[in-house]
């Protein structure tokens, strides 16, 4: 028996989007001349290890336990080694990003009506993530100091694709900074959202098809500037200028009448939640023109430590954008949905991110880069060969017990190699109709996405 033979899929959808090809191309400067082990083919292995469930370099043994189907598989002093020459090239992450840009304009393109830019406008825009989270240090790391949640290690500021309702996201771009980072830097917001529109297949650069979603980390002077001066559409979280006696007394003059329900998850009024615009109310004069203020109040539910800054025991929210059509109700409920990405982090720790096994930051950042194209390959394989069944949805763990961890048979016939997956496995039948999905979308030629 060969374990992980469900995780055939994680390699033929690799092919598929000719994933080896471009890092193989991209890393081609750091390939030794009489080596064995591409880096290439090193760093894929480590992101499809990462993908079945492995959170450091050693969980690489895994695959080299079945050769049947992964192939040869380097040692772990080679992939040591290699990490090491990579983390000490700055370039690298450059390169990878490259290859991975390249890698998800094929995807896009294979997955046709299905893709996330497909017929991207003002009203089904590709939506950008920006959110930072912790990453716990366990021993002393380079760059891992103490956190605002008092805890040891790392922050990390990562952008999301986010695929909507009905399906996941993928992770766009990352930054790698130490514990103590501030929330609210913003280089690194500039960074990452830099980082993130290059990931964009061409012609979805900026402009209201491509809305910036950031919490309240984002909503400074000089982003928000940035972000207009870019002709970027964003929303953003806002604390409301003055102090809480202002605000108060001017959330107060707002007539009932011009407070609107507001929507719930599944864009059904929202019974004792209201939304309303107060851009008027407050002095906004220091802030980029066009920008819209909107503010959300709710009772907060059952067991909710109540606030100081309540008002009459209603809770208070509020963010800006520069999106001018659409209802107060529509606009509020697509900011609230940046909570995904929050899901796409927690996606990612179970990816791998949850643990920076190398001490050096550059190393830990080439990490960051492994566990992005392991995100992107279970992303990839939900967008072009799920769709419509209910693992389009399904986050890692569950992917890894119900398709990857299948076992198979090996056996040989003639010239030819075959794997035999489980019958008995309850969604051998799933893998088998992906991996026909992804036959066909090879053999198909591709549309003219110009």
């Amino acid at each position: 028996m060969v374990p992980h033979a469900g995780a055939t899929l994680l390699l033929r959808t690799a092919q598929t989007v000719r994933l080896p090809a471009a890092l193989s191309d991209a890393l081609a400067p750091w390939r030794k001349p009489l080596a064995i082990h591409d880096p290439a083919k090193v760093v894929l292995d480590l992101a499809v290890s990462l993908a079945i469930g492995g959170n450091c370099l050693a969980d690489i043994a895994q695959l080299r336990a079945a050769p049947e189907v992964f192939g040869l598989v380097a040692s772990d002093p080679t992939v040591s080694r290699c990490i090491d020459t990579l983390g000490d090239a700055p370039a690298v992450l450059a390169a990878i990003n490259t290859a991975r840009a390249a890698t998800r304009t094929r995807a896009w393109a294979l997955a046709g009506e299905h893709a996330p830019d497909r017929g991207a406008d003002a009203h089904r825009p590709v939506v950008i993530d920006v959110d930072a989270t912790l990453v716990t240090a366990h021993s002393e790391k380079e760059a891992a100091a103490p956190t605002f949640k008092r805890g040891f290690g790392h922050h990390p500021l990562w952008a999301f694709d986010d695929h909507g309702a009905a399906g996941t996201g993928e992770p766009l771009a990352f930054l790698l900074r130490a514990g103590n980072a501030g929330s609210n830097t913003v280089v690194d917001h500039k960074s990452v959202i830099r980082d993130a529109l290059a990931q964009l297949p061409g012609g979805h650069r900026r402009g209201k098809k491509v809305p910036i979603r950031i919490d309240g980390a984002g909503g400074t002077h000089e982003l928000l500037a940035w972000l207009t001066r870019r002709r970027l559409s964003y929303s953003v979280g806002f604390s409301l200028p003055g102090d809480l006696t202002s605000i108060q007394q001017k959330l107060a003059t707002i007539p009932e009448q011009l407070w609107e329900p507001a929507y719930d998850a599944d864009g059904q009024p929202r019974p004792g939640a209201f939304v309303a615009e107060v851009t008027d109310l407050f002095d906004l004069t220091s802030w980029p023109p066009g920008m819209r203020l909107i503010v959300r109040k709710e009772r907060p539910h059952p067991g909710a430590q109540l606030r100081i800054t309540d008002v009459d025991g209603m809770r208070i929210t509020a963010f800006v954008t520069n999106t001018t059509r659409g209802q107060l109700a529509d606009l509020e409920l697509r900011h609230r949905r940046r909570a995904r990405a929050e899901d796409r982090i927690r996606c990612a720790k179970d990816t791998g991110l949850a643990n920076l096994p190398p001490h050096d930051l550059a190393q830990n950042s080439i990490w960051c880069a492994i566990v992005s194209p392991a995100c992107e390959l279970t992303a990839w394989i939900q967008t072009l060969t799920l769709i419509g069944h209910d693992a389009r949805r399904w986050e890692p763990k569950r992917l890894r017990l119900r398709l990857f961890s299948i076992p198979a048979r090996h056996a040989r016939t003639g010239r030819r190699r075959l794997l035999h997956l489980a019958a008995t496995a309850p969604f051998t039948q799933l893998v088998l109709a992906a991996l026909d999905a992804l036959a066909k979308l090879t053999a198909a030629p591709l549309a003219d996405t110009g």
